[in-house]
């Protein structure tokens, strides 16, 4: 049970890399849904001026963290979703290139991140969602981890904190 009670996830279908509709708000047990601005392709232009932006490095190493313990994070009972308002193309482009076992969902309309009040920025005339995770119980938000810093550290917070609330 959610140790805090927790906010409901408003009902909103997201697409997936795998082109299905994901409700969070519906979906069972435990979710992590960690939030970020973009992945940056490496056959797309250099990101000027990205680097300088609070918070905005470091997208593919939380990532690659999540993949690289995602095994753990099963063995706790917890799903994984990444979440940014890019694109679905960018985003399978991610899930290839970074081997990710798991789906990434585009928010590209801003339905999600506006019904949560997401905190966000803008690049470069995008709408951008800032780095945050959620962890989520059938439905309702339990934790809130924000700011994430360092983004390839965030993984392991929370398995800690899965660890240590026993959810």
């Amino acid at each position: 049970m959610c140790p805090f009670g927790g906010m409901q996830i408003p009902s909103v279908s997201l697409t997936s890399t795998v082109d299905r509709k994901v409700d969070l708000g519906s979906e069972s047990g435990i979710v992590v849904a960690y939030f970020y601005p973009m992945t940056g392709r490496p056959d797309g232009p250099p990101m000027t001026g990205w680097n300088e932006i609070p918070g905005a490095r470091g997208c593919t190493p939380q990532s690659c963290a999540f993949r690289d313990h995602h095994s753990e994070l099963g063995v706790l009972g917890a799903k994984v979703y990444g979440v940014s308002s890019q694109s679905q193309e960018d985003q399978k482009e991610a899930v290839q290139r970074l081997h990710l076992p798991f789906e990434l969902l585009s928010d590209n309309q801003f339905e999600l991140a506006s019904a949560l009040s997401l905190p966000s920025f803008e690049y470069n005339s995008l709408r951008l969602i800032k780095r945050l995770t959620l962890i989520i119980e059938d439905g309702k938000i339990c934790k809130v981890f924000y700011p994430v810093f360092p983004p390839n550290e965030n993984a392991d917070n929370v398995i800690a904190w899965l660890q240590a609330n026993k959810i």
